[in-house]
């Protein structure tokens, strides 16, 4: 299950101490070969956590050997002690597999500005290689190393897509701060197809670009995101490039679902799909306007159908459309056609928790879809008492 699905991986999730209820908080994945083609995408947020200055270093090599991820830190905005904390973090991974540390990329999550425990780490970094030289991990591994990088997280986020004669296996995780640029998400997908470097990077910007970049809860962007694909040509199968590119996606879309049903107090989850625009990018904005949008956000709360905030949110955007022949859908009721009311919003019913709203601004035929939830009481007391 989960990054061991594929052949050539193992993993494992370990006790370090970092947190403090004593529970699993350092993550491992090796990949066994024989290749070690890899590809990551990272938040854009120009600041930027240690591990991902040192994951960004080693990417450009195209190549990676393992990757370790730790909760209970985000190890950003400490300094250089804290890079060399990153740095020493790989190295023990490096001497534990017999690869350079070049080859090993490094996540952290968890709260910004705590300085991590170097010995702490490092010593879960030798329990974990001593736990995969014994057993490889086991048939929990990859379970283990995905519950072992949770933050607020209340579930571990896995999913699996079988091909012909190839598998993809991810993990993930992240419940708050998701919003494009990755959301704050530390996300391992690996894969036993026989890819090159150019081929892995194609697939999973695209993947990303679909997936996880339409996931917009809050709106906010962490400085932590990663997401990781590792191939180990295990298979011996090199597929077709759309075929691996199908597999990637769904995987990508299971993960981003996982995440927003995870997310920190909400509940609904709300998909926003809007059609008829003149372009994607302009569907994307209205969506994200939508997505993005407090008062709309806190009426789903309520189970109140205000279609006119969802009128109100597109208005700001610069997308191309006709305030007045635009159609509002609400679970499948349409409550605003050409810009005036139509159904009865009392026949929408908002206590399910998914929502689906759809947007037809009726100038095209492009569409995007957003992933977003309600603004709830649980999520401001979350994050209100988050650093305590």
């Amino acid at each position: 299950m989960s990054v061991t699905a594929a052949q050539g991986f193992d993993a494992t999730g370990v006790p370090a101490g970092l947190r403090s209820s004593g529970a699993p908080d350092l993550a491992l994945v090796v990949n066994r070969g024989p290749s070690n083609a890899a590809a990551a995408v990272f938040t854009s947020n120009r600041s930027k956590a240690n591990p991902i200055l040192w994951s960004e270093r080693v990417i450009v090599h195209g190549k990676a050997a393992a990757i370790v991820l730790n909760a209970g830190g985000a190890n950003c905005f400490t300094g250089d002690e804290g890079f060399e904390t990153t740095r020493a973090t790989a190295e023990a991974v490096a001497a534990g597999i017999g690869v350079a540390a070049g080859e090993v990329l490094v996540c952290s999550t968890g709260l910004i500005g705590a300085v991590l425990d170097r010995q702490k780490i490092l010593a879960g970094v030798a329990e974990a290689l001593a736990v995969l030289g014994t057993t490889g991990g086991g048939v929990t591994g990859g379970v283990d190393a995905a519950r072992a990088i949770l933050t607020t997280d209340t579930v571990e986020k896995l999913a699996v897509y079988e091909g012909n004669g190839w598998t993809i296996g991810g993990m993930a995780k992240g419940a708050g701060m998701l919003a494009p640029a990755l959301a704050t998400m530390l996300v391992v997908i690996t894969t036993d197809a026989d890819l090159d470097v150019t081929e892995l990077d194609a697939a999973l910007s695209e993947a990303v670009r679909t997936t996880f970049n339409r996931l917009d809860s809050d709106g906010c962007t962490s400085t932590n995101d990663q997401v990781t694909l590792l191939a180990s040509g295990a298979s011996g199968v090199c597929p077709d490039l759309d075929e691996f590119a199908v597999g990637l996606t769904a995987v990508c879309s299971a993960l981003a679902r996982q995440l927003m049903a995870d997310a920190e107090g909400a509940s609904h989850e709300i998909t926003i799909a809007v059609r008829g625009a003149a372009s994607e990018a302009d569907a994307e904005e209205v969506g994200r306007s939508v997505a993005r949008n407090n008062l709309f956000k806190a009426a789903v709360f309520g189970n109140d159908p205000n279609w006119g905030r969802v009128l109100a949110a597109i208005g700001t955007t610069q997308a191309e459309f006709d305030p007045y022949n635009v159609d509002v859908s609400i679970n499948g009721v349409r409550v605003c056609h050409e810009g005036k009311p139509d159904e009865s919003r009392d026949l929408i019913d908002l206590a399910p928790r998914d929502v689906l709203i759809d947007i037809d601004l009726a100038v095209g035929s492009a569409a995007a879809t957003i992933l977003t939830n309600d603004l709830t009481h649980a999520y401001v007391h979350e994050n209100s008492a988050y650093s305590s």
